[in-house]
């Protein structure tokens, strides 16, 4: 496999931003489909629609749960799941309870993502667990959900949604995303069969270069068009 190929193989190419019609749905699966990236990243509504419109490409369909602040109940997040591989996806990116994880709660937790991965795995489903580091900021937090996500037979950790903006005293909102210490902290983590998905912030070639040499084997963006085609120049 060459270089550029190998990098488009890392990206889920997400189209999740709440102004997103079904005309960027359909321009956004056709830039996924061009540069044959490893999946697209959908709103629930959309995987139907997202399925029919990667027919016949190798661009699978993954789908958010519980997106973007992860305050759904255990058993919505499972029927979401569910809904989602029902009409084709085959990926789902969950995000946990992100309050339960600050208070500690990890038999919630555990409880959570346990049920979310025995049915994705029952429908033949992957399933990324997104932590939201900018919420979720303790190592020893980061570290205990990496170990929970491996107990439970997860297939990734992940960092952000994207949206996880944080308010400060200004009143203004900051977003950070994936950061290379914390990738590194959740390679170190996880057993040997669950992957690290880096997501937020990952905007240029050298960026996705990064997060891979960390050990990263996917990685969301938006950016994707301007990443492929800086690596086709350079490689």
């Amino acid at each position: 496999m060459n270089k550029v190929k190998e990098l488009a193989k890392m990206i889920d190419h997400s189209i999740l931003h709440p102004t997103m019609t079904d005309e960027d749905l359909k321009r956004e699966c056709e830039v996924a489909a061009t540069y044959d990236v490893a999946s697209v990243c959908v709103k629930p509504y959309a995987v139907k629609q997202a399925v029919e419109l990667l027919k016949g490409t190798d661009v699978y369909v993954g789908c958010v749960i519980g997106f973007p602040a992860g305050n759904s109940a255990i058993p919505v997040k499972v029927f979401e799941a569910e809904t989602a591989c029902n009409e084709g996806a085959v990926e789902i990116d969950m995000v946990i309870n992100i309050g339960k994880a600050l208070q500690g709660d990890w038999n919630y937790i555990e409880e959570e993502i346990g049920a979310v991965t025995q049915k994705c795995h029952e429908n033949g489903a992957i399933v990324k667990v997104i932590f939201e580091t900018d919420y979720v900021t303790q190592k020893e937090d980061i570290v205990k959900l990496c170990e929970i996500c491996t107990k439970v037979g997860a297939d990734y950790v992940k960092t952000s949604s994207g949206f996880g903006f944080v308010k400060g005293d200004d009143g203004k909102y900051s977003y950070t995303g994936a950061t290379i210490p914390n990738l590194k902290l959740m390679k170190e983590s996880v057993g040997p069969k669950v992957k690290v998905k880096a997501a937020g912030g990952v905007r240029s070639l050298d960026g996705l270069i990064a997060v891979q040499e960390v050990g990263c084997s996917r990685c969301g963006a938006t950016a994707t068009v301007k990443i492929l085609e800086d690596a086709k120049k350079r490689f």
